[in-house]
């Protein structure tokens, strides 16, 4: 099941968060100093943004939090956040909620999203090249910098 999530879930989420980050860093995860859950509970309780859950069995086993960008077109939103439990992954549940999360920004009347990935998570950027993310054209890499900036046509244009 799919659904929104709740600010009392924030700690969970939180957890899923860390394991599927601490995935991706080659050296471990950055201690970034940032309280998780607070800005977990802040996402969901934002009323300009929306997180979205898979529940299977009960439990939180991936989420997605959007919104648009401070600074973007108003026909534009931004995936901020994009996890799957790590024991889930290849299960098609991602597929599922991202899925989810298109419909959504259609009934929001968004026609692209935006979102950054870490370059050292390749699992993730051919998870999002399978369903149709490209480079972002308007936002190429800067040097020295860990993010890959991509795009998606919501609209399928």
């Amino acid at each position: 099941m799919i659904r929104t999530a709740l600010p009392a879930e924030a700690e969970v989420i939180a957890a899923l968060h860390h394991r599927a980050r601490s995935t991706y860093y080659p050296d471990g995860l950055p201690d970034d100093g940032i309280d998780w859950t607070a800005a977990w509970r802040n996402a969901v309780e934002r009323p300009d943004g929306q997180v979205l859950c898979v529940v299977d069995q009960g439990a939180i086993t991936a989420i997605a939090s959007f919104r648009p960008p401070a600074d973007g077109p108003a026909d534009t939103v931004k995936l901020f956040q994009f996890h799957v439990d790590p024991d889930r992954w290849r299960t098609g549940i991602g597929t599922d909620l991202h899925a989810a999360c298109a419909e959504q920004w259609r009934a929001d009347g968004r026609r692209s999203a935006v979102l950054d990935v870490h370059v050292d998570n390749r699992r993730a950027q051919a998870f999002y090249a399978r369903l149709g993310w490209v480079p972002d054209p308007e936002n190429p890499p800067a040097d020295g910098d860990h993010h890959l900036f991509l795009r998606f046509s919501v609209s399928g244009e």
